[in-house]
This record gives C-alpha cells, structure tokens and sequence, in this order.
C-alpha cells in the first residue's frame, strides 16, 4: 500500500481520513484524546482493530496531556478520558480491548516516575499496532486455505488494510489467496448506508491488482442462485462465546442467504475480537446511527423530511449460520462454545 491508515507518533495520532476515500487520500491530526474520541465516532478510522490501536493511543495522548498535574486531578481527568474513550462507538469490544492492555501496562509500572510511565505507553501503543499487522497476516495464511483456486468470494463492508493497522482480516484472507496465485475474483457489496465496500474495499482492491465487482447489496442473493458464489467470507466487531458475531449491518441476512444456497460463510477476526465474557449475541449493544446516513448523501436530502428512519450500524449473525471463524490461531469451528473457549488465554486451543 502506498499510505498508512495510521501513523503513531510521541504528539499526536495521525489517521487517514476514511470519510475521503477514494477521492482523497488525506490525514486527520488527532493531537489529543478528545480528536482521537471524534474520529473514531465519526468514522474518520473504522474497523475494529483499527478502533482499537486508536484508542490504546488516544490513551497514552491522554497520560501525556495529564502527565504534569497533581495526583488527584491526574486521577479525576484520566478516568474521564477513559469513560469518554471507552463511550466513543459501544459494539466494537477491541475498543475496550486496546484501553484495557494500556490500562494494564500502567498497573504493572505504577511504581516508575510519569514521564518514564508515558514511554512505557507510547512503546506499548506501538507494539499494539505492530502486533495488528502480524496477526492480520497470520490470520491470512489461515484463511486462503478455504478459498479454491479459481475461487468466487463474496465480501461485506471493509475488512482490509483501512479497517486494521495493516492487511486487513477478511481482505487480509483475500489478499493471501491472491499473493498465493489462486486465480480468484471478488464480489464487493457496496454496503448501505455509508458504502464502505464501495468506497473502500473496492478501492483496496483495486489498488492490489485483485479482480473485483462491485454489486448493490441487494444482488447478492441473484449471484448465489446462479451458483456463482463459493465463499464467504466476512469481519466481526464482536464476537461472543457461543460464537454469535456482531458485524456490518446486512451481515445476518447474507448468513441467511448462504445457508439456503448451501454456500460456506466464515468470519475473519483477531482473537481480540472475542468477548469471553459475553454469553450469546443477543446480549451484543448495537450502535444505532445518526438518521441522516440514511436520509440524505452529502448534505442533500434522498428521503421525505418527515420519515421515521430506523438505522442500526451492525447486527448479528447466529453461530448456526456460521462455518467457521478464521483467527490468527486457525479456523475455530462448531461446537463454537467449546472451541471458543480453549482460545481464551490459558486454553488449550490446538
């Protein structure tokens, strides 16, 4: 890739701006934790591990913000930056995930001096990020095992480099089929109502060299019929223990889909994506959206005025549905509970 989708660095948190592409190729200068906050909700970076690596920095640019005040107030306006982070978009878990592992980096070196502690962060965001990358790849390897040569994959919303710090997670598993030499094409949903798939998925590909069509989301369906899906493959924003997936909104109903045309369906996500401590989907927050995503494009009005809009950003698709979810570690499949639950560290996952 010739950008970053984003840049660490000791003042600020730079992030290419998602909301521009593919027009621009921008950045977007988080010099604080109150920016990084505003991009994140306002999808200037997307994708739950990039979600997640922006908020482990938005933690550290908070310490280096406080760094100098009295230990009370440090207190006061740290847990605020916190809750203020953790509040920025509610179903993404490698949110928490990302404040949490920083969280924990200050527990273990409360006993060094504040300007030593904000090193520690600083190098801890950044193997936060590095780590994304490996993973995402190793992940990959994984995942292309299940595409065919000659293989027609179908994908939903944006899982590749824009959406982690590096590869991508279910594009990240297309771009290792390609680099593999299968001779494969994708079909991209253009996923309402933001259009990441279009705007963004398409774009990724397009700048690989991988063939790709670019379909409204209601085709899908018609290409399954014709048999012309062998695969696929989607990412999760959460994932519970019983192997329920929270994901783009339109995900449930192609998990629908390719079970009555009998066509495989796999998630692709770090195992940071997993929430252990969630029994079952349902009882997954989903983040519902400004209204206007819907009702107008660009500022201009596409809707009555008046029309009641109902605008959930994600929903979730039911383990029974699910073939099997690609990780880092290799392809969990059913019993989902079971096999979830030995990746939990500690398992004996093998």
């Amino acid at each position: 890739m010739k950008w970053d989708t984003m840049i660490l660095e000791e003042d600020c948190l730079k992030l290419l701006d998602q909301r521009k592409i593919p027009q621009k190729i921008e950045y977007f200068k988080a010099s604080d934790y109150r920016k990084v906050i505003f991009g994140i909700k306002e999808m200037v970076v997307r994708g739950a591990p990039a979600i997640g690596a922006a908020a482990a920095h938005g933690v550290y640019l908070a310490v280096r913000e406080f760094v100098d005040l009295e230990e009370k107030e440090f207190q006061i306006n740290f847990k605020k930056a916190l809750e203020e982070l953790g509040d920025s978009r509610p179903t993404a878990v490698n949110l928490i995930w990302g404040i949490r592992r920083m969280k924990k980096v200050m527990e273990a070196k409360k006993g060094l001096g504040r300007k030593d502690l904000l090193q520690e962060l600083f190098s801890e965001s950044q193997k936060i990020a590095k780590e994304d990358v490996e993973i995402n790849k190793k992940l990959g390897e994984h995942g292309q095992k299940i595409i065919p040569q000659n293989g027609r994959v179908l994908t939903h919303c944006n899982t590749g480099a824009l959406a982690t710090v590096g590869y991508g997670t279910a594009l990240g598993v297309i771009r290792a089929a390609h680099a593999k030499g299968k001779d494969i094409k994708v079909f991209v949903d253009e996923t309402r109502p933001r259009l990441q798939g279009a705007r963004l998925n398409a774009f990724e590909l397009l700048e690989e060299g991988i063939p790709a069509t670019l379909i409204v989301d209601s085709a899908a369906a018609v290409l399954m019929k014709k048999g012309e899906i062998d695969v696929v493959i989607v990412g999760a924003d959460r994932i519970a223990a019983n192997g329920d997936t929270a994901n783009k909104i339109g995900t449930f109903m192609l998990s629908q889909l390719a079970k009555h045309f009998h066509v495989p369906f796999y998630i692709a996500a770090p195992l940071s994506t997993i929430d252990f401590d969630l029994p079952q989907g349902e009882d997954i927050i989903i983040e519902e959206r400004d209204p206007r995503e819907i009702t107008h494009w660009e500022g201009n009005p596409i809707a009555p005025e008046k029309i009641e809009v109902f605008n959930p950003a994600f929903d979730v698709t039911p383990s029974e549905n699910i073939k099997g979810i690609i990780t880092e570690k290799g392809i969990i499949k059913a019993p989902f509970k079971e096999n979830i639950s030995r990746m939990k560290p500690g398992g004996d996952y093998s």
